[in-house]
């Protein structure tokens, strides 16, 4: 509780008569796929999770295809009413690309599932092109982060280039070819200078990261990252959860990644246990926790889908923007 008594953001819930949502419950939500097929099997699966992200053929199959299914019917329907506009206009042919845009805390599994939805994605019949950006790599250079006094606010609002990714996203909504979006490197923990992907008029672009949702300030008259977006997903587990997947997840990395020499984190390498739970909870507290609070959970509401974990990282319930 805050001081005035209020609940905090993570305790308000989505559900009431008010709510803009229609509830579902893990089974309710599976019975959605009707006749959509699986077309990922667990090899792929094992290709497509993340570090302490697990992910089973029955997940999929539970709430991933019917999610499919969703998403299919609402690209056609879009791609319906431009050309419906093209032909009012008298404009000449044009493509616009679907944009899904997925939100979460660090640990809740963004990344996992960005990658499986664009694999689903990307296997409909009629095979479109599906690409996907995180946006980490609109991050400033830590060089400039270091300069401005945000190292300790990295993945906070200010830590991120916001003209460039409104840049890029509306160049992509315009049909451009060849848009560029720079590169994010987890290892050196820095933007990857003259690296860059190719983003060539997809039919759906997938844009992952922490604030995608997340208004901009009053007096600004600029879009929000999320005007760019037809479809949005929050990913949401309670605190306790994010922040024992954060530390099993930084736990993990200390065994692999960190030991890497040109690891950013490599000096966390040779810590004791305790000494690196102790560090993880420091990090998942000072940094993690309040950007959860400031900034990722207060835009839960503005969402098109939310999917809410359970501690085995099981999605157990979905809740749908009503049209």
């Amino acid at each position: 509780m805050n001081d005035a008594g209020a609940p905090r953001p993570s305790e308000e819930p989505l559900a009431g008569h008010l709510s803009p949502y229609r509830h579902f419950t893990r089974a309710e939500w599976a019975a959605l796929r009707a006749d959509t097929p699986l077309t990922l099997n667990l090899d792929d699966l094992v290709k497509l999770q993340s570090i302490n992200d697990p992910i089973s053929i029955e997940e999929v199959i539970a709430i991933y295809l019917p999610l499919s299914r969703l998403l299919a019917l609402y690209v056609a329907a879009t791609q319906g009413l431009f050309k419906a506009t093209q032909r009012f206009l008298g404009a000449e042919d044009g493509k616009a690309p679907y944009i899904i845009g997925i939100a979460g805390s660090v640990a809740v599994g963004k990344s996992t599932t960005a990658r499986v939805l664009r694999a689903l994605l990307s296997r409909w019949p009629n095979t479109p092109k599906v690409e996907l950006v995180t946006t980490d790599g609109f991050l400033h250079p830590n060089s400039v982060l270091k300069r401005d006094g945000l190292m300790e606010r990295k993945g906070f609002p200010e830590s991120y280039d916001g003209a460039a990714l409104l840049r890029f996203l509306a160049a992509v909504k315009a049909g451009e070819r060849n848009v560029r979006a720079p590169i994010y490197s987890h290892l050196v923990y820095d933007v990857v200078p003259d690296r860059s992907v190719v983003v060539d008029r997809p039919d759906i672009l997938i844009v992952e990261g922490l604030n995608v949702l997340l208004p901009n300030k009053l007096g600004k008259e600029i879009p929000f990252v999320s005007d760019f977006f037809d479809f949005s997903i929050y990913l949401h587990a309670d605190e306790a959860r994010l922040e024992t997947w954060y530390i099993n997840r930084f736990m993990r990395l200390r065994e692999t990644a960190f030991r890497d020499p040109q690891s950013y984190f490599h000096r966390y390498a040779s810590l004791s246990d305790d000494e690196a739970r102790a560090t993880a909870h420091s990090i998942w507290t000072a940094i993690n926790l309040k950007n959860l609070h400031e900034n990722i959970l207060p835009t839960r509401a503005r969402a098109s889908l939310v999917l809410s974990k359970d501690d085995s990282h099981r999605i157990e319930s979905v809740a749908l923007r009503k049209l």
